[in-house]
């Protein structure tokens, strides 16, 4: 039959008698769409209260202490001002397309991080595998927030605690608060300053070696790290209709403090300086393959990528939410932010190395040490009210760290609701609140900060970071690219250009394969500053890693099945499932028309046009369909 086409929906559709036995066929199967549509509980699955609740919860969880703490020190050991040329090129090419990717995937279902896989049931892993890397990020990461809690509430003391020696911590210590006697500058180069001793030794009393363990958690630690999940439950037990609301003073504020600090640190003798060292760049180190591994490793950390937050979030949008835009607000923003933070907390730096006398390379401290060491060693010395930018300061990251932790709490709540909906959700979030806080026991013992590092590096970098891989290379190399064009049409009333059909399916997945293989060549043992790590350490590591990559083969085992011929059962595995598409019914069936129509159209211009089979699939490959 002949037909002929219109635009309706963003799309084209076929004759009127082609549309009813196209209805009809599909009603036959819309009771199997209701029935797992109830038991998934659809009618009661909440959603956003306004748009701009849902942009405001994927800034305040992706702007986080990465973008603080974390790219500063990263931007500095890697080419400063020219590490900015790999990280926006690596934000270009694999950033913005796997954020999209997964708010695409998250909208279009309105499923969780596992759910989604009924796309491609043999990887349902991959979803699963996250989960444990995302519960492994969670646990330190509150363990931080924890720290932040003890440092914001101690800076309302009238002289900051960190500010000045204790006769106990020796004589090798030296005052971050300025000495109003001269005093030997040699002593001050040399010495150790009273903010690390105060976070070593008052704070987390740590261990220089962990052969013989990490002992017992700290009481006091474990009353900070308490008090987090409680205020992490809290934002998030009613879902996104408490952290909806909440989002929106998580994702303004820091930027107000952010803004503040920057005006105060510029006016201080040296800030130009250590802005400058920020800034300067050093573009041999563009040639070198451990940068540009830095800077895809910072882009995860930081965006939330792979880890099922941004599924999550969008799981909840109204399915025609124009979710295009949001996506390259939030990445956009994110850059901005990681620049704003470094020039900021370089003046600090700059400051602080200025009134040390001292090169900026010796008050830089890694990881946690930047965020408790350098940065109350700087405020200490500032002259006018450091209580009050301490305060300010702990609780800027506070309110960075909540954003992030609550999206992450969130997306593993939102997962294990998936498969259990009869569960309320408060109970859910207490359930996942009580055993994270529990694995995090291990960050308030005096090994503490060893774990993190190792937790951090097995499970929150190498195992996500591998994961993704694998899940660009299911969806559009066995889903396909062709297949998730025409739904992103559907949902976004969006054709995509020529940029998305060659970063989707080639240069991303490809970018991050040859980083992932640098990353495995050149991998050596970690350590904590110069300390090696206890061969259990690593065989503990190892394990995590083992953990989350073995549901791969476990899961897609299971899709396989044994019920039929091996080859019917892998093909069928690998095939998106009657469950995937729009959870509303009535989209199901509009997206069902829409695909069956936009295909049949394309067939017949290929046929006219007289099109090679090799030409057709490459055509199909890149999603270079007409409409």
């Amino acid at each position: 039959m002949k037909k002929s086409y219109g635009v309706s929906n963003g799309g084209f559709v076929a004759s009127t008698d082609d549309l009813k036995a196209k209805k009809n066929s599909i009603q036959i199967s819309e009771p199997a769409q209701s029935e797992e549509g109830s038991s998934d509980n659809v009618g009661e699955r909440p959603t956003w209260g306004n748009s701009l609740e849902f942009l405001m919860s994927c800034i305040s969880m992706s702007v986080g202490l990465g973008n603080i703490w974390r790219f500063p020190f990263i931007a500095y050991e890697n080419g400063g001002g020219a590490f900015l040329i790999p990280y926006v090129i690596v934000l270009i090419v694999v950033g913005k397309p796997m954020y999209f990717v997964e708010m695409i995937l998250g909208q279009f279902s309105s499923r969780g991080s596992v759910k989604i896989w009924a796309i491609s049931p043999f990887f349902k892993g991959i979803g699963i595998g996250q989960m444990v890397g995302t519960c492994s990020v969670i646990s330190y990461y509150c363990s931080m927030i924890g720290l932040t809690l003890n440092y914001l509430f101690s800076s309302f003391q009238s002289e900051l605690p960190w500010s000045r020696c204790r006769e106990e911590w020796g004589d090798n210590c030296v005052d971050s608060k300025p000495n109003p006697n001269p005093i030997n500058q040699t002593n001050i180069t040399h010495g150790v300053s009273s903010s690390e001793l105060y976070f070593m030794k008052e704070i987390l009393k740590a261990k220089d070696q962990i052969d013989d363990g990490i002992g017992v958690p700290d009481w006091k630690l474990t009353l900070w790290l308490l008090l987090a999940w409680v205020m992490v439950f809290i934002v998030i037990c009613r879902g996104v209709k408490s952290s909806g609301k909440v989002a929106y003073f998580l994702a303004i504020f820091p930027y107000v403090v952010m803004i503040t600090l920057l005006i105060r640190a510029s006016t201080l003798e040296g800030s130009g300086e250590g802005i400058l060292y920020f800034l300067r760049p050093q573009f041999s180190e563009l040639l070198n393959p451990k940068v540009w591994k830095e800077a895809v490793v910072q882009c995860f950390f930081s965006l939330a990528t792979g880890m099922g937050p941004i599924i999550m979030f969008s799981s909840y949008n109204n399915f025609q939410h124009n979710v295009y835009r949001d996506a390259m607000i939030v990445t956009t923003l994110d850059t901005f932010t990681s620049l704003l933070g470094g020039i900021t907390m370089f003046a600090i730096l700059g400051n602080l190395a200025h009134n040390l006398n001292a090169d900026i390379t010796q008050v830089v401290k890694v990881g946690s040490g930047l965020a408790f060491i350098s940065y109350p060693d700087a405020i200490s010395k500032f002259d006018w009210v450091p209580q009050l930018f301490s305060v300010l300061f702990f609780f800027m990251l506070l309110t960075l760290g909540l954003g992030s932790v609550v999206a992450l709490v969130s997306a593993v709540v939102t997962v294990l609701r998936d498969q259990f909906p009869k569960v309320p959700y408060w109970q859910m979030a207490l359930y996942v609140s009580s055993c994270l806080f529990l694995v995090g026991l291990i960050y308030v013992t005096p090994g503490g900060q060893w774990m993190l590092d190792l937790v951090d590096h097995y499970g929150g970098t190498f195992l996500i970071f591998a994961l993704a891989v694998i899940e660009l290379t299911a969806i559009f190399w066995v889903y396909g690219l062709y297949d998730f064009m025409m739904d992103t049409q559907f949902m976004c009333k969006r054709y995509l250009g020529l940029y998305w059909r060659i970063c989707w399916p080639l240069v991303t997945p490809i970018f991050m394969l040859v980083i992932f293989v640098y990353h495995m060549a050149s991998l050596k043992p970690i350590t904590f500053g110069d300390e090696p790590y206890p061969e259990a350490a690593h065989i503990a590591g190892w394990l995590l890693f083992a953990i989350g990559l073995v549901q791969l083969p476990i899961w897609a085992t299971y899709a396989v099945g044994c019920q039929a011929p091996l080859r019917d059962r892998l093909r069928k595995s690998l095939q998106a499932t009657d469950e995937w598409g729009p959870k509303n019914p009535k989209d199901f069936l509009e997206w069902t028309e829409f695909k069956a129509d936009l295909k049949a159209r394309n067939a017949l211009i290929n046929s006219e046009r007289n099109y090679s089979k090799k030409r057709i699939a490459l055509r199909k490959f890149f999603g270079a369909y007409e409409y």
